[in-house]
């Protein structure tokens, strides 16, 4: 059986094991975004957790266990937003289906709670930093992340789409406008640093958050209006 993630852990009373654990993970979370995994060593990740050195070879059974273990984390934290913003990541219920309306106000709130986290949350960077590491040169976390998060979250939206527009959930279209929404929002993380500058903001808070959300949900509007006119 495997054992708790950070974010579970952290939803109830935790043991100072799982502590240990809990800090560890977000450890090598921070490190292995920053450094790489080659760069970063078992010493380093310890230190930065203040935990004994033996204890990634107790919880994890050593460095690649515990890189399973952050790309663990990162499929349980962003799943719970993604069920907070879009529902069920399987398949919309028999409720939701054939309401265009609703389905239009679901991407807009999810779009709204992507910028909220990506954007705003100071731990989405070390996610984002993490991810864009395994993709670059791509392992076994990568799996676990695209079958836990980005397979089931995407195509969710997908579903989501067809409902709002009658376009079909798997069409190449669909799938790669789905993708243009998604790219918009963690642009806004990926080229912070640019955006700030560019924008002539000291920090990127909740106000600048409200502000890229109204950026990208009029981005939304207008795809969708362009669609409605196309079928009119």
């Amino acid at each position: 059986m495997s054992k708790p993630t950070n974010a579970k852990i952290l939803r109830r009373e935790a043991s100072p094991a799982d502590m240990t654990r809990a800090a560890l993970v977000r450890a090598a979370l921070r490190l292995f975004g920053r450094q790489g995994f080659d760069g970063t060593s078992t010493r380093e990740i310890a230190a930065e957790a203040k935990a004994n050195i033996g204890s990634i070879a107790y919880h994890f059974g050593g460095k690649e266990g515990l890189r399973a273990a952050a790309a663990d984390y990162i499929v349980d934290t962003i799943q719970t937003i993604a069920g907070q913003a879009i529902g069920n990541l399987q398949a919309p219920s028999d409720s939701e289906a054939g309401d265009p309306e609703a389905a239009r106000a679901q991407l807009f709130t999810a779009l709204e709670r992507m910028v909220a986290f990506i954007v705003a949350r100071p731990e989405a960077g070390e996610i984002v930093q993490f991810v864009l590491r395994e993709l670059s040169h791509p392992t076994a976390a990568l799996d676990r992340i695209y079958d836990g998060v980005f397979e089931p979250t995407h195509r969710r939206l997908c579903l989501i789409w067809e409902q709002a527009t009658g376009e079909p959930a798997e069409s190449e279209a669909t799938r790669l406008t789905v993708f243009t929404l998604i790219g918009q929002v963690v642009y806004f993380r990926i080229g912070r640093e640019a955006v700030m500058r560019r924008m002539g903001w000291r920090a990127i808070g909740d106000a600048e958050a409200t502000k890229i959300a109204a950026a990208v949900t009029d981005n939304l509007g207008a795809i969708l209006a362009a669609r409605k006119d196309r079928r009119s």
